[in-house]
């Protein structure tokens, strides 16, 4: 910021993908009036447009899924093992019913998705101009790292080293949550559990309406346990990993039963990832484990403290490996994360606290 109070940071350098000429004039008129992006270039395939990375040096890149000589997918994964940046969806094919498209393109390493209208022209349905803004810049702030699809999925070695403290006692249930860059993480852990992990899982997602039984169904599609949305009344089984349904919290009663609740938000969110590791400090004590992954804000943080408090484990992912380190940054600084960990640490440490073999999740 200059003295009269403008912004005098470089503005952030979007690259448009898009085989649609109108759908890139909207676009750029879109973000013409927002002073802090600025549009580097457009491409009409993703074969162009990974030829004109390197000399636009993108901050941000916006693309189409299907398109001519190369697709969003396969340029979404070229961008990731060579030019590693932040990378948005903005497609008519990441509809909220579409949840293979979208979670294919996760998983291929963009970081956020937002639907076009259906229509060719938008005409009468307008991109939400405001939403695109923030999105460009939240992604402006996110650090990628370089993915190279030639290695195997499950390729991550954990810390052979890492020993939890012998006074912490075998957690009975564990809790999760994250927001932006999420539902990656979360395939991360959960598909290095084994399906008859000892203990239940209770998952806190940040995701639009509309998404969160696609992504359900897609960690079922990676992941051996048992993953559902969760139903007041019943008790957490082992072995199975419950999300709250859409837009309720979800927590454990006094009886040990889960329930979804439409109680108020908590700083903006419902569900909320601190609701929910409250109900476990409640109940279960020193019994409870919470780790705390990617995403902005502090959601999570005051009931990651709870745990804390009560003698639990908590565990906050590390800045490196985290798509954006606000969460557990703040969980951090408010010493409410025990262990700090990198992601594919996470789980390998979920077995040890279990006593259990990392390799094969055994006793």
């Amino acid at each position: 910021m200059n003295r009269n109070g403008q912004n005098t940071s470089p503005p952030i350098r979007v690259l448009l993908v898009d085989d649609s000429l109108i759908t890139l004039a909207i676009l750029q008129r879109i973000l013409a009036v927002a002073p802090e992006i600025q549009v580097a270039g457009t491409a009409a395939n993703g074969r162009d447009a990974l030829d004109m990375i390197p000399s636009l040096q993108p901050d941000v890149i916006c693309t189409d899924l299907h398109m001519p000589l190369m697709d969003g997918l396969e340029f979404t994964k070229a961008v990731m093992e060579r030019f590693p940046r932040p990378i948005l969806v903005l497609s008519v094919s990441v509809q909220k019913e579409q949840t293979a498209n979208i979670f294919q393109m996760l998983e291929a390493g963009a970081i956020d998705v937002m639907a076009k209208p259906r229509e060719t022209a938008m005409a009468g349905h307008e991109l939400d101009a405001q939403e695109l803004v923030s999105k460009i810049k939240i992604l402006a702030g996110v650090v990628v790292i370089r993915k190279r699809w030639k290695e195997p999925y499950a390729a991550a070695t954990p810390d052979r080293s890492y020993q939890p403290a012998t006074e912490a006692a075998p957690p009975e249930i564990i809790g999760i949550g994250a927001s932006t860059g999420g539902p990656q993480a979360f395939r991360e852990i959960l598909a290095h559990l084994p399906g008859m992990f000892p203990v239940p899982l209770l998952c806190v997602q940040h995701i639009s309406e509309g998404f969160l039984q696609g992504l359900v169904d897609w960690l079922s599609e990676k992941c051996p346990l048992n993953i559902m949305t969760a139903e007041t009344g019943i008790l957490p089984k082992p072995g199975t990993v419950y999300f709250p349904r859409e837009g309720t919290h979800l927590v454990v009663d006094g009886q040990g039963r889960l329930e979804c609740s439409y109680a108020q938000p908590c700083d903006g969110h419902r569900p909320s990832i601190s609701v929910t590791f409250k109900s476990l400090a409640r109940v279960y004590g020193k019994s409870a484990a919470g780790v705390l992954l990617t995403g902005m804000g502090r959601d999570g943080v005051d009931g990651l403290g709870a745990i804390a408090q009560e003698g639990g484990t908590t565990i906050a992912q590390d800045e490196e490996s985290s798509i954006i380190f606000g969460m557990p940054k703040e969980a951090i600084a408010a010493n409410a994360a025990r262990y700090v960990l990198p992601l594919a640490k996470i789980a390998p440490t979920l077995l040890k606290l279990l006593n259990l073999d990392t390799d094969r999740g055994t006793p």
